[in-house]
């Protein structure tokens, strides 16, 4: 029986956007639990879909679990330094309480920033280590999305990354993590690591496991392990995070170095050979608009509009307008759009009443630069308190709460508007407020990728859209301070020449 300490601390980090992520945002939760501590770390996460959940599932009963802390953050901007260090240093304090332990586990992301610490990760890794030694095995969990550095790699004895994009295998990486752990308890901690980095940054948009290259690259990584080899990860990156190892990397963790370097090489080298292969077509708001309208003529299900640069899982504020604007502009019927973040909007709906006509400004209050509240009369067509269960493959059996929610209706588009920010990638936040996404005609999501899973099947054709958001997709528009020179800003694109 061995005695491990579990926790985490995730947030994936947009850098450009004015936002900031603070503690208060960790206690109060809504699209995520709220912060937990000891016990609470089990009740909250176990039959849910975080990496912690897989964990619990596959980890050996015989073990003894030690719980510290848990904060699962979502998206956004900066974490501030309070924050930082007050979850950090609860839970370095809690594990060297707890020591003596014999292996630690933790749930990251990869990619989060805070604002004295480019590589918040690394950082906190580094702090665990020292409270533990050399000889504890650490193992880690992360997102796809994660921006892997140097120390994440060296001050690891194990890691599982996330293997789909939309992500329907948070838990899954997580049992994968209790497997690596258990080989690591019975064989001891690995001699080799190695990680390289891919020379260019790659859009969320262009990542996406359910097409090539992206699949392929993913199917490699989990075929090159098994006998030396602990784990081959490939991690995609996000490209908003301003660190100097920013963007994709493949990492291994083997029983010796030269198995190490050679499985990473040879994966490193398969996703180089495709770089000209990410791709995917975007579109303006007035043509996206315009084609989804002419497609929905005929179709025999929703046609979906991905507004991806408001999408809050990447930092996007969750609230710009330009996308309404144009459906508005255009007359668009039949539309359904989610989700729209504005507090003071819901609040006012609340207190009319349902069947009620409100004039109010929507959204457009965080920005960025150019975005402007929606002016207009709507109809108050439904009310909740924002609180249900998802149901979807992305995110199944979470519990919600956005607030107090309402349906608002102008001419044919009919918007989820929300107190809380959360990303479109449940179908259960149409459902919960009485839309049945599946009999409209046009679905508009503030999300990049992760509504494929639980949209897909009922979506006729998804045109991808680039209306005025934080996310922004064109890595070269970052004013990037701490990125390396001479990585391509995109797959064969404009060589980064250093910030400042």
């Amino acid at each position: 029986m061995a005695r491990i300490a579990i926790g985490g601390f995730s947030h994936e980090t947009n850098c450009f956007v004015p936002m900031r992520t603070d503690y208060a945002y960790y206690e109060a939760g809504g699209e995520m639990p709220p912060l937990a501590r000891r016990d609470e770390v089990i009740e909250r996460a176990s039959g849910s879909t975080f990496g912690m959940s897989g964990f619990l599932d596959t980890v050996d009963p015989s073990h003894e679990l030690v719980p510290l802390i848990w904060g699962q953050g979502g998206a956004g901007g900066y974490i501030t330094d309070d924050c930082f260090e007050r979850i950090t240093c609860e839970l370095v304090g809690m594990l060297s309480q707890a020591m003596p332990v014999d292996a630690v586990y933790l749930d990251l992301h990869g990619a989060m920033c805070s604002l004295s610490h480019e590589d918040a990760e690394g950082q906190l890794l580094r702090r665990v280590r020292a409270c533990v030694g050399p000889e504890i095995p650490v193992v880690v969990s992360l997102d796809y999305h994660a921006n892997i550095t140097e120390a994440m790699c060296q001050l690891t004895d194990g890691m599982a990354v996330y293997l789909t994009y939309p992500h329907i295998d948070r838990q899954g990486t997580g049992s994968r993590a209790a497997l690596i752990l258990h080989r690591v308890l019975a064989e001891g901690i690995p001699g080799g690591r190695a990680i390289r980095r891919l020379p260019f940054l790659l859009p969320l948009n262009f990542q996406c496991t359910l097409i090539e290259p992206s699949k392929g690259i993913v199917d490699a990584s989990v075929a090159g392990e098994g006998g030396e080899i602990l784990n081959l990860c490939y991690a995609a990156g996000f490209p908003p995070s301003d660190l100097n190892e920013c963007g994709p990397a493949v990492v291994c963790h083997a029983k010796t170095q030269a198995a190490a370097d050679d499985a990473a090489d040879r994966l490193a080298a398969m996703v180089l050979e495709r770089e000209s292969a990410f791709a995917e077509p975007l579109m303006q708001p007035d043509e996206a608009v315009e084609e989804a309208m002419r497609l929905a003529e005929t179709a025999l299900k929703p046609v979906v509009l991905a507004d991806t640069q408001d999408n809050p899982g990447c930092g996007g504020t969750c609230d710009t307008t330009g996308l309404l604007e144009a459906l508005v502009r255009h007359d668009a019927q039949g539309v359904a759009m989610c989700v729209m973040w504005d507090a003071d909007a819901a609040a006012a709906a609340h207190a009319a009443g349902e069947g009620a006509e409100i004039t109010l400004d929507l959204g457009g209050k965080h920005g960025p630069d150019g975005v402007t509240p929606f002016h207009g009369t709507f109809t108050v067509t439904a009310l909740t308190d924002g609180r249900f269960t998802t149901t979807g493959r992305s995110i199944g059996g979470r519990r919600i709460d956005i607030g107090p929610t309402a349906l608002l209706k102008i001419g044919g588009v009919s918007i989820v508007t929300a107190s809380k920010r959360m990303q479109a990638y449940d179908q259960d936040i149409f459902r919960h407020i009485g839309v049945a996404p599946e009999k409209q005609k046009i679905l508009a999501l503030k999300s990049t990728c992760h509504f494929r899973a639980d949209f897909d099947p009922i979506a006729e054709k998804t045109l991808v859209v680039l209306a005025p958001g934080a996310h922004i997709v064109d890595s070269t528009q970052y004013p990037f301070q701490y990125l390396r020179e001479g990585v391509r800003l995109l797959p064969e694109g404009l060589v980064f020449g250093g910030g400042g």
